[in-house]
């Protein structure tokens, strides 16, 4: 998706600047300078975050709505109505957010746009593959002056039994994303006792073992990033990434992301829809992972 950039953005990014400006000032020499350095992160990203989950909430909704405009756009035709007038006259229904685009095509062609070319702006600003390869059938049997009535129809059946495959696979996934959420979070739970709990303890246990040789696993673990000036954040930072602070973070991080797509894939059959799962994922792995890194 492409993002644009609008006023609400913007001001996002300032608040979220201005609240990491403050945590350099007041929190940077403390734990808790991760947490409000992530806070501010979000804040300045909110904005893109909101588009990406308003975007998969668009194109589930013009999936879910665009087969009752075709198919009251078809009962038009059978009726008898011209091909364009039928357009027009199921353009006055409601099709929840696909209302907005349907409304538009109506317009273009009551301003006598051709009808092919009409379909085609309609198909395009709905950004939506399903609605594209619909209507490309539908403007090629308009042009080769076919039966466009059947094509319609055939057009019809086939978005309703994809729709209804859709439906019926996310009914029987929710339980399985459901159980993916418990599994990362239980993913999380174990990274923390075992960064936390565990390396210390075979760290201790390596240090105290009486022929010298141990297990230094633990050397490494309470690195910090120093952002008190530039030189030291470019010393420490190379540092952190190969601390278990580090490692442990980034395997959270990959893992939400990577879990979030998966669950897109599963419950919508597109990896674009796991985005928002991802956002959802790796925010509560970071700060969750960053909370237990101070705590313990």
């Amino acid at each position: 998706m492409k993002f644009k950039f609008e006023g609400r953005h913007y001001f996002a990014i300032g608040i979220g600047l201005m609240f990491m400006f403050i945590s350099f000032v007041l929190f940077s020499k403390t734990p808790l300078f991760s947490v409000f350095f992530g806070l501010s992160l979000l804040i300045a990203l909110s904005q893109f975050f909101i588009d990406i989950i308003n975007e998969t909430k668009l194109q589930a909704d013009i999936q879910k709505n665009f087969p009752n405009f075709v198919r009251n756009f078809v009962g038009n035709v059978k009726s008898g109505i011209p091909v364009v007038t039928a357009a027009i006259q199921a353009a006055d229904a409601d099709y929840g957010l696909l209302t907005p685009y349907v409304q538009k095509l109506k317009y273009q062609l009551e301003w006598n746009v051709p009808f092919h070319r009409a379909f085609q702006n309609f198909a395009n600003a709905t950004h939506n593959p399903m609605v594209q390869k619909a209507l490309s059938t539908v403007i090629e049997a308009e042009k080769a002056g076919g039966n466009i009535e059947d094509v319609l129809e055939a057009v019809t059946n086939s978005l309703v039994q994809i729709q209804e495959l859709k439906e019926k696979r996310k009914a029987a996934m929710h339980s399985q994303i459901v159980q993916n959420y418990i599994i990362f979070f239980v993913f999380i739970a174990v990274l923390i006792v075992i960064q936390n709990f565990l390396i210390p303890y075979m760290s201790r246990v390596g240090s105290a073992n009486s022929l010298g040789v141990g297990l230094n696993i633990g050397a490494r673990s309470g690195v910090k990033i120093n952002f008190s000036s530039l030189s030291s954040f470019m010393t420490t930072a190379p540092n952190w990434f190969v601390s278990t602070n580090g490692i442990f973070m980034m395997l959270a991080l990959i893992q939400a992301f990577f879990s979030g797509i998966v669950i897109g894939i599963m419950s919508e059959g597109n990896a674009k829809y796991g985005l928002k799962h991802s956002l959802i994922l790796m925010t509560a792995s970071f700060f969750l992972m960053t909370l237990a890194q101070i705590l313990f």
